[in-house]
């Protein structure tokens, strides 16, 4: 641990002790107090580690922390998820996984960005690729409807979708290397097995691209796609993560420039979106 990391450990913890009082914690006060806050014992019997040693830790001493230990810490100094990771981070540990139950709820925020994106396609999916949002351009586009629950499933399983991607073969392994790639970030999450085999059982291609052990990235993209009232469109395509979501993801498409792309698209949601007659 860095000199200056250890500096910054000691002020943080020190800081996060002083503004908790014994009855936050369901501590009786003992004693007269110089000083506001916890004392360096009462944090090391709720986080269940020696004193001696959370006094070491706490002086920026180059001693071995573990994140069982840092977790316990935490609960004890009543730390939110962002002290909790920064914690991490200035014990030189790689930062956690979130505590907590998921949520699918999109916050209106949220939802409202990928209605403002129209007429240009978005769609908003999950660690597991699960739809949890999209646009009219995105339906319009792409032909995702009430049944395109996960955009992996409907990459391979969807006729409509395959029929207007014309380059739907050279860009299926990097598909499902990029689905290995985020479900190796989360090793104990049997969903992603579960999915894996359901949809193997149903699509021979993806089964032999699964079994690959092809691993990619999202990365900036160029995405065509062939509409049958429209024609030829063409997207650059920008993965972004959600902040207070790290596990979602916002594919945003935006019209190739010098192409008809956004006109078309235009054309097309004028069509769609068009009252009935």
């Amino acid at each position: 641990m860095a000199s200056e990391s250890r500096a910054q450990l000691r002020d943080f913890l020190r800081s996060r002790r002083a503004r908790l009082a014994p009855a936050d914690v369901g501590m009786v006060a003992a004693g007269r107090r110089r000083t506001p806050g916890l004392r360096r014992e009462e944090v090391a019997v709720l986080a269940g580690v020696g004193v001696s040693w959370y006094t070491w830790l706490e002086q920026g001493r180059d001693i071995t922390v573990s994140a069982e230990v840092l977790d316990a810490i935490s609960v004890a100094l009543r730390l939110a998820e962002p002290e909790r990771v920064h914690l991490y981070l200035l014990a030189g540990l790689n930062p956690p996984r979130p505590r907590g139950a998921r949520t699918t709820a999109v916050t209106a925020e949220l939802r409202q960005l990928i209605d403002a994106w129209s007429p240009r396609p978005a769609i908003l999916h999950d660690r597991y690729w699960n739809v949890l949002a999209v646009n009219d351009s995105t339906r319009a586009v792409f032909g995702y409807d009430e049944s395109s629950h996960n955009c992996l499933v409907t990459f391979f399983t969807n006729a409509r979708y395959r029929d207007a991607q014309p380059h739907w073969a050279s860009i299926a392994p990097d598909v499902v290397a990029a689905f290995r790639a985020d479900a190796a970030r989360f090793p104990e999450d049997a969903e992603f097995a579960r999915l894996v085999d359901d949809l193997g059982a149903v699509s021979s291609e993806f089964a032999e691209l699964w079994a690959r052990h092809d691993v990619g990235g999202h990365s900036q993209a160029v995405k065509a796609a062939h509409h049958p009232e429209v024609g030829d469109l063409v997207f650059d395509k920008t993965t972004m993560v959600v902040a207070d979501h790290p596990d979602w993801r916002l594919e945003l498409f935006n019209p190739r420039p010098g192409t008809e792309t956004a006109e078309r698209v235009e054309r097309l949601l004028r069509i769609r979106l068009a009252p009935p007659a």
